[in-house]
């Protein structure tokens, strides 16, 4: 059975939500035939229009009778011509089943933002981004997120097509162990922030596990955009010599958070603004699941991209995504600033860390890549060091570093850690590097680079200097290649967290 009908929605304000998130319309509903045929399909087309300052999400109902073997979903948008400087159109797609729209509710079954024009969900398999299971009866939610809306507005066309019949078995998820081989107590190399097939990648998982091995990679953490759905979609691709962690990125519209290392089957809800006062509680469910709190590319000039929510909730800051460009040299900058009142203090501070954000070839997978000291090549392990800033970042598996200051009985600290001495305590700050060819070694504080030194020409070599915890809060490293762009310096090949100084 087919039946293709139209309906046209008309955008009225009364239906106009702010529930504590963003703001959000719902639609009419889209109804099929209650006493739903044991077999075929029926189709229902909606078109409509969303004017500019359309609500971040708009709902479209759909009554779902019983007997529904798979629901399928079918979008397309006009996309006007736009003077130059005004945003032309964006839509996003995504479901809610049954159990609501609720913000951080259960009814969320998958999204696949502007990477898709169709989707589908069944008990046995769903679309990569969608969660498969069952498609009972009652209201689901088709979600439109207009992204951007240009001046003529949003035309949108949804055809929704149920297809009947006997439900499929839906399958174990099966998710990473989480703990390798491991080396016992050593770095371990890792790229937190990558995408795949299940948002809005190009590589399939086996193809991100391959590129990460290939890498010298230890670690990986999956951080699909708004969906959860890539959790156990790594089956086979994990092994002794290689962690998979599980994670989000939480993709809002005032900024990016990679959640890392989260519990498997973990949903983090995006649908909220700066203004809704809500991060501070999903950054809480985070770390209630085992995770680790990231604003990504905090400085980022895409729309949406810049970070809004402040930094009291983070666990780490990345502030190198991809290939070094001068977004990035201000969030290094931005961040190096937070570290003399914690270092005076003694208060927490945040750890930086580095991810490639590899969408596609020829993007390249742990490039740049974080090098944690963990006990153990172990979930628990990793995300103790992070969090506790025992890391640096390099540009490849190529680059190492050892960092650390040493000074009055014998003490010595390491990278994320303090040195406790005496303000007038003589220090030695002591780098060692490999695999920096035409590299120069640079020893920052809370007064900027106070010493710089040409390495060798094979890129290894050792670098010392001295100082106090008087004439110096902190001391980091950074190993930076020539100046590329004029009134710039050098993108690194490798930069490291802090070590403090002082009692």
């Amino acid at each position: 059975m087919c039946n293709d009908e139209h309906i046209q929605h008309a955008m009225g304000r009364r239906g106009l939500l702010v529930t504590g998130a963003a703001a959000a319309l719902t639609l009419g509903s889209v109804s099929f035939a209650h006493a739903a045929p044991s077999s075929g399909e029926q189709s229902k087309v909606v078109r409509g229009t969303l004017p500019p300052g359309s609500p971040d999400f708009v709902y479209l109902p759909v009554e779902v009778p019983r007997g529904v073997r798979e629901i399928h979903v079918a979008y397309t948008y006009e996309r006007p011509v736009v003077p130059p400087g005004t945003q032309g159109n964006a839509l996003d797609i995504g479901i809610f089943d049954e159990r609501g729209t609720e913000l951080g509710g259960e009814g969320f079954r998958g999204w696949s933002g502007g990477a898709r024009t169709e989707f589908f969900i069944r008990a046995d398999a769903a679309t990569p981004g969608y969660i498969p299971g069952p498609v009972r009866a009652g209201t689901w939610n088709i979600a439109l997120g207009p992204y951007t809306v240009a001046p003529q507005g949003l035309a949108y066309e949804v055809t929704i097509t149920l297809r009947y019949g006997a439900p499929g078995k839906t399958p174990r998820a099966v998710y990473p162990p989480e703990r390798a081989k491991g080396r016992g107590r050593a770095w371990y190399r890792g790229d937190c922030h990558l995408h795949s097939v299940y948002s809005d990648g190009r590589r399939a998982p086996a193809e991100i596990a391959a590129g990460a091995r290939a890498a010298g990679l230890d670690f990986i953490n999956t951080s699909e955009h708004n969906t959860h759905s890539a959790h156990s979609a790594w089956q086979g691709l994990w092994g002794d010599d290689l962690l998979i962690l599980t994670g989000e990125e939480v993709t809002t519209r005032n900024g990016h958070i990679v959640a890392i290392a989260t519990d498997p089957g973990t949903f983090v809800d995006w649908r909220y603004r700066a203004r809704d006062n809500r991060f501070g509680h999903y950054a809480r469910e985070i770390r209630r699941a085992g995770g680790l709190v990231v604003p990504a590319h905090p400085h980022a000039t895409c729309i949406g991209c810049n970070w809004k929510f402040g930094f009291g909730e983070a666990d780490a800051v990345e502030v190198w995504n991809g290939p070094y460009t001068p977004e990035d040299e201000i969030a290094l900058a931005s961040w190096d600033n937070t570290l003399v009142a914690s270092g005076r203090s003694g208060r927490n501070w945040t750890p930086a860390m580095g991810s490639s954000d590899a969408h596609r070839e020829p993007q390249v997978i742990g490039a740049p890549q974080t090098v944690v000291l963990a006990g153990d090549l172990t979930r628990e392990a990793i995300v103790a060091g992070i969090r506790a800033g025992h890391s640096y970042i390099a540009e490849s598996s190529a680059v190492s570093l050892a960092f650390s200051a040493s000074g009055g009985r014998g003490r010595h600290a390491g990278i994320g850690e303090r040195l406790r001495v005496d303000e007038d305590t003589p220090v030695t700050i002591r780098l060692e590097v490999t695999g920096a060819p035409g590299c120069t070694a640079h020893f920052v504080t809370d007064q900027g680079t106070l010493h710089t030194t040409a390495l060798p020409a094979s890129g290894a070599g050792t670098v010392e200097w001295r100082t106090t915890p008087e004439y110096a809060t902190y001391v980091r490293a950074e190993v930076r290649h020539a100046p590329t762009v004029p009134g710039l310096p050098g993108p690194p090949a490798a930069l490291t967290n802090p070590v403090f100084l002082g009692a």
